[in-house]
């Protein structure tokens, strides 16, 4: 019998042929059973990094690629670059034990994680070059798991994403409550219109009373203290951090949607703000006075004749308040709410006090109101633009410097040499110079001097 070639090669052919249709067709159905767990992984390591297995200091994306058309469902986005706060974005299976502060990332057996580390920590805080903040700030470590390894099982399920912060570091102080949390939480979770869940870490049940109208605002359901939480709590995405900029109260834009002005229109939606811009006085018609508000101060930085300063500026055409905006320094404490502040804020046109003295409250001023700056000595210049001049510029607001001079200060008269040893004491680090420069200065103003920017502030809100 003779060799047919031809035959052969045909029949061969066939079954390849064969052969490659079904690889194709398990191919397809191992994709579509798997596809729910393949996971995309994109990490940004910047300078800060700080994971337990010591990644180097670069940019690392390690993928995980599903099928050709299939689309990824699980997801970790973290930004470590920030120079103000790290945060994460996990989508999936996430499991948390909160009074272990551990997110349990988890998968199953089989899929490809070797490309991710095994754990890293972060802290949910929005100042993370400061380390007297960040020491009061508990640290929440995420941890990779298998299903089959043992993984918690979960006590409640939700079908919410979750945020998951911090109410410790300096939020006791007014300008960091703002420019530490709730500008940063806005911009986190304002997407999810109330539809977001708030794990609270480090919680400061006064602080959550304070602000409680941001909070229920942001979202539509209770607070999680997660310190306190014995059960495994399951999300389908948790962001873990703040994504906070890098300007102080304030928005950058080249980082961000969202804008102050945008904040500040939440802020009057929330406390039912009527006033949207500040007077604009005619030129030389009377009657109709500007309403100026001097910020009181009992304990540091206090302006020690602000009653003069108030009979000058009501000569001058002013309608003068003197409050303290918190419970500690108002005459009034039982008033001193967030909502009455913002009321009574909001309700002026020229908002004055002295560097880091309530003028962070200036968020609730009305467009083009006026912010008077009187700024201490001790070359607080850089301190003096950066926290409030720049943001109030930002928010569509003026601003106005009073840099005072030695005869204005106390500290003068109780450290004679302290503007030649001022080099010195900064370099003692920052509780050295706010113990001399920001806790035992108060201030006198020179009447006469000052009388200058009073009209200056004036002037601004004449058309």
């Amino acid at each position: 019998m003779t060799y047919d070639a031809s035959r052969t090669f045909g029949r061969n052919l066939n079954k390849r042929c064969w052969a490659v249709v079904i690889c194709l067709v398990i191919g397809i159905t191992i994709c579509n059973f798997f596809e729910p767990y393949i996971l995309n992984f994109k990490f940004l390591a910047g300078d800060n990094l700080n994971l337990q297995t010591g990644i180097t200091k670069e940019r690392i994306e390690a993928h995980h690629q599903p099928c050709s058309g299939i689309k990824e469902r699980s997801s970790l986005v973290c930004e470590l670059t920030r120079k103000k706060g790290d945060f994460c974005d996990m989508k999936g299976d996430l499991r948390i034990l909160g009074n272990s502060s551990t997110i349990f990332m988890v998968s199953n057996e089989g899929e490809n994680l070797k490309t991710w580390e095994d754990s890293w920590h972060i802290k949910p805080y929005a100042r993370k070059e400061d380390s007297i903040a960040m020491g009061r700030v508990r640290t929440i470590r995420v941890r990779k798991t298998e299903v089959s390894k043992g993984s918690p099982i979960c006590s409640r399920n939700y079908n919410n994403p979750a945020v998951l912060f911090s109410t410790g570091g300096y939020t006791r102080n007014h300008f960091h409550t703002f420019a530490d949390i709730l500008i940063p939480l806005y911009l986190t979770s304002i997407e999810f219109q109330g539809e977001v869940r708030f794990l609270i870490t480090d919680m400061r049940p006064l602080w959550i009373e304070k602000h409680q109208d941001v909070l229920l605002k942001l979202s539509n359901y209770q607070l999680i203290d997660i310190d306190q939480e014995k059960e495994i709590l399951c999300f389908p995405r948790i962001i873990l951090g703040l994504k906070a900029t890098d300007k102080e109260l304030g928005i950058n834009a080249s980082q961000s949607s969202y804008t102050m002005k945008e904040f500040r229109q939440f802020l009057r939606n929330t406390y039912s703000l009527k006033k949207q811009s500040a007077i604009r006085l005619p030129q030389g018609v009377k009657g109709k006075r500007l309403r100026l508000l001097l910020v009181s101060r009992k304990k540091t930085r206090r302006l020690l004749n602000e009653g003069e300063v108030a009979v000058m500026a009501e000569g001058l055409g002013f309608d003068v308040l003197v409050e303290g905006l918190d419970s500690f320094e108002s005459n009034t404490p039982e008033l001193a709410t967030e909502p009455r502040v913002a009321q009574l804020v909001n309700s002026v046109d020229v908002l004055l006090g002295v560097h880091g003295a309530g003028l962070a409250n200036m968020v609730f001023l009305p467009e083009n109101a006026v912010v008077i700056q009187i700024v201490p000595l001790g070359e607080m210049e850089w301190m003096a633009r950066t926290f409030f001049e720049e943001p109030a510029r930002d928010m569509n607001l003026r601003h106005l410097e009073y840099r005072i001079s030695p005869d204005e200060s106390t500290i003068t008269q109780q450290f004679p040499e302290i503007l030649k040893e001022a080099e010195a004491v900064k370099k003692k680090g920052w509780r050295a110079f706010r113990t001399v420069f920001m806790d035992k200065q108060d201030i006198n103003v020179n009447i006469s001097r000052f009388r200058n920017t009073l009209l200056k502030a004036y002037a601004m809100l004449e058309s």
